[in-house]
């Protein structure tokens, strides 16, 4: 893909939860719960509110199109504020010093007053109906030229369990909103400035860590498409991806337009046909249980919808996405029938009674009642007008698939999604205050200070200082611990464990330097330390784990259980002099069990071969 000629431009919104005590607006932990904790649940209908300017958002609207009743999950670490039954408490200042420091590291200017806005979502993510969030600074510069536009703080949503159900432990969580220009124009570009903006979120060691704490929302489009944002890319590794897909999307609506206009194609009727009693004998399950069956047809729509536009993906998955707003499970086509029990019989006979030709495409869409299916109709009928328009790439939100292909949300949001919060004072930045933030060192520079402090090479001095365990290497060379024994430990040891599926979330950080510190008083050896972290993992303490594990052998001990291996294999070392030292180190570290270093066992094996063959 020519992307410099297709007129991609792209930029992202970074959404970062931060690391502190309490949550935004109240004084709850921000701590993640297990679902099995919750201790009460409530329910909410969500009702869209109109702005200032007396109007209703789009995105909220098409919401609406569905009655949906939402479940909440609360638990003894959330509060009324989560529940939407008592005021917010004033915005929490620790967050706020963090958005500053975060503003100053890009070069940025804060606002004179944070004021607190609420932004209109209805999708559940929010008891209240709105998402509080407050523009902090603005005007930020990009290694590539490029600028971050705002950073704002916002109150993080609430975590969805499944379907209309919520989860209140996230809701709260202070979350940073970081927004760039478009001024991205290839998949390689957004993943590297999603990277560089990454690693500056780290460099402040005040942002939590872990799946699900950090998302990327892509703003994508092309010269004759759309602006569309794709919402919730949460691995990195997949932003180019995600980008090229959605220019491979915009493209392909733009080439099926233009077939489209070729074949004369229109847009007939404007509303469903019942076609309930032509499907009373089906096998299909779907069709079986529904209560009413609207079928229309698309005039020379036919191999199109069901042609791809992504991988996936077709135009037909683009109308059922629309359809499903309406509360249906999704739409069949005839590009994809006889299938999903139903047959070429029931295909025919549909065709027939609505008068369809070989060039037209019959959509058929079942619901609970017959305001369902029609409203799913007249869903699909507006996907298809968009398909048919000067402008086939409507702008809207998607959310991103597994594969990194994407599906319709809803429309982008329009300024009437914006409002005042009434309930939050604003907070002053004075000139002192912005003075008096420091900029903490870049990772980047840290990881070169490490390779050259600590003679680490650079590329894993680039990982450690990206690692989660960053503070822990820190300590541990404080502590005295060798810093190449740390690492080593962190990225390596750790590492392997984790591919041999061991649990390494339960060897808590003392439990690391405790092991490190016996290694380098002579307690245990190097070699010991994977066992000892499995033992922890397992259950074990780390004295029980030591004990176990690395018994303490004296050089005298360890001479005797030398020249006992060597008086064995008498034979094989006079045959083999020197060289037999390889094969009896792994014998002699087996039978000590990782209770003395590799060097001493080495250095005592070494000895006693040449004493016992006569050689030097």
């Amino acid at each position: 893909m020519d992307y410099k000629k297709a007129g991609l431009v792209a930029g992202i919104e970074i959404h970062q939860q931060l690391d502190t005590a309490e949550k935004l607006f109240c004084h709850c932990p921000t701590t993640l719960r297990e679902i099995a904790e919750h201790n009460g649940e409530f329910s909410r209908y969500l009702r869209a509110t109109v702005s200032e300017m007396g109007e209703i958002d789009r995105a909220a609207k098409e919401e609406m199109k569905s009655d949906r009743k939402f479940l909440y999950y609360a638990y003894d670490t959330t509060c009324l504020v989560e529940n939407d039954e008592e005021p917010p408490a004033p915005m929490n200042d620790e967050a706020l010093s963090v958005c500053l420091t975060i503003g100053k590291m890009f070069g940025m200017t804060p606002v004179p007053q944070v004021h607190t806005m609420r932004k209109l979502v209805i999708d559940g993510s929010n008891t209240s109906g709105f998402q509080r969030t407050a523009l902090v600074a603005l005007n930020g510069k990009l290694p590539n030229s490029g600028e971050i536009e705002t950073i704002c703080l916002e109150e993080e949503a609430c975590q969805r369990v499944k379907d209309e159900v919520f989860s209140l432990d996230r809701l709260g969580i202070p979350l940073i909103e970081i927004t760039t220009s478009p001024c991205m124009h290839t998949p390689e570009d957004v993943q590297k400035v999603a990277e560089y903006i990454g690693m500056v979120l780290r460099s402040t060691g005040k942002v939590k860590r872990g799946i699900g704490t950090i998302r990327q929302d892509v703003n994508i489009s092309i010269a004759a498409g759309a602006r569309v944002e794709i919402k919730g890319v949460q691995e990195l590794d997949l932003i180019a991806e995600v980008v090229r897909r959605e220019v491979q999307r915009q493209t392909n609506l733009l080439a099926i337009r233009d077939e489209l206009k070729g074949r004369g194609a229109t847009i007939g009727a404007t509303t469903g046909t019942d076609v309930t009693e032509l499907f009373k004998e089906t096998k299909s399950a779907v069709l079986k249980k529904a209560k009413k069956i609207h079928a229309i047809v698309l005039p020379g729509f036919a191999g199109l919808v069901g042609r791809e536009i992504q991988p996936e993906r077709r135009l037909g998955s683009e109308m059922s996405d629309y359809a499903k707003k309406c509360g249906v499970g999704g739409i069949f086509h005839t590009d994809e029938l006889p299938a999903y029990g139903v047959t070429a019989e029931e295909v025919a006979m549909i065709r027939t009674h609505l008068k369809a030709g070989e060039r037209d495409c019959v959509i058929i869409a079942s619901g609970t009642s017959e305001k369902q299916a029609s409203c799913a109709i007249a869903q699909v009928v507006t996907r298809a007008q968009i398909a048919l328009s000067d402008k086939p790439v409507p702008e809207e939100t998607r959310k991103m698939l597994e594969s990194g292909s994407t599906a319709y949300m809803r429309p982008l949001p329009g300024a009437a999604r914006m409002y005042p919060e009434t309930d939050v004072l604003p907070v002053t930045i004075s000139e002192a205050r912005w003075n008096a933030v420091k900029i903490p060192e870049l990772l980047t520079a840290r990881a070169e200070r490490y390779a050259k402090e600590y003679e680490i090479e650079l590329p894993y001095a680039l990982q450690l200082a990206g690692s989660e365990k960053l503070p822990l290497f820190e300590r541990a060379v404080k502590e005295g611990i060798r810093a190449k024994l740390a690492a080593f430990t962190i990225l390596s040891t750790a590492t392997e464990l984790r591919r041999d599926g061991i649990d390494i979330a339960k060897i808590p950080d003392q439990a690391y330097l405790d092991t490190w510190h016996a290694v380098e008083g002579g307690k245990a050896a190097r070699e010991a330390i994977p066992e000892i972290f499995r033992s922890i993992a397992a259950g074990s303490s780390f004295e029980e784990s030591l004990k176990k594990l690395a018994p303490a052998v004296s050089r005298e001990e360890l001479e005797a259980i030398v020249r006992k291996i060597i008086a064995e294999r008498s034979d094989f070392v006079a045959q083999k002099g020197k060289g037999a030292l390889g094969p009896l180190m792994g014998v002699v570290m087996a039978e000590v069990r990782g209770s003395v270093d590799g060097k001493l066992v080495s250095e005592v094996l070494r000895k006693e071969i040449e004493r016992a063959s006569g050689t030097k």
